[in-house]
């Protein structure tokens, strides 16, 4: 399981980096896409708590969101004694889960929830995004039994690709690399960054613990500044 990790460089310095350093961003990118996917997917357990408890939490990240958002988990945790991963699991079910009687019920975190007329699931961002997954020759692992367009297998995709990204610049095929960063770009700016704001406001709603609030702070804190650093990247490459 990765640790939460500082955030990248700010756009301006990207110009002059080496495949390496570029590598190395992408691996921490990975990591905390990891970490972010983990904590949406399923409630927190005792391996995963207890890691948590002993990662060292950014002050600053040039990011309000995400600083806020790293405060709040930190404090939560530094005050969790009693019942801990109960409480957790509580807040989880009432922000993410709901009781299932309406759609309003908690912030459910599926793309076609907040990009359909109804606030079904299983609607056309769920397609669309299951086309992009094959059309990078992956799909949703058997062992997750959440939908295509779910927050934690949408970020889990954009983690798979950060590691290909590492993996091209390290063998030195710059060009794969850039279209893969490409790919990361569009699903950010055409998915995520489409319906995540929306969510995260509206699970700010239904959250109770300073984890969770923190948790929907850092993501869209993390996902507005990835997407600046994307495009960056993508500019510089383009001119």
């Amino acid at each position: 399981m990765s640790e939460l990790t500082t955030m990248e460089p700010q756009a301006e310095e990207t110009d002059e980096m080496t495949p390496e350093e570029l590598a190395l961003i992408c691996d921490d990118r990975a990591a905390t896409y990891e970490l972010l996917a983990r904590l949406f997917r399923e409630e927190v357990d005792q391996e995963l708590f207890d890691r948590l408890m002993v990662t060292d939490y950014p002050v600053t990240s040039g990011n309000a969101l995400m600083d806020e958002g790293y405060y709040q988990i930190a404090k939560h945790l530094s005050n969790a004694w009693v019942d801990p991963l109960m409480k957790l699991s509580i807040d989880y079910t009432k922000a993410f889960l709901g009781s299932g009687i309406d759609s309003y019920s908690a912030a459910y975190p599926f793309e076609s929830v907040y990009t359909s007329e109804k606030r079904l699931l299983m609607q056309g961002a769920r397609d669309e995004v299951l086309a992009i997954y094959r059309s990078c020759g992956l799909d949703k692992a058997e062992s997750w039994t959440v939908g295509e367009d779910h927050l934690a297998v949408e970020l889990e995709f954009m983690r798979v690709l950060a590691q290909r990204t590492a993996a091209s610049l390290r063998a030195g095929n710059e060009e794969q690399a850039f279209s893969q960063l490409a790919t990361q770009r569009n699903f950010l700016e055409d998915h995520l960054a489409n319906w995540v704001p929306v969510f995260t406001a509206e699970a700010r709603r239904f959250a109770d613990t300073l984890f969770y609030q923190g948790l929907v702070n850092l993501t869209e804190g993390f996902l507005e500044e990835d997407g600046a650093l994307l495009s960056a990247l993508l500019s510089s490459e383009e001119e």
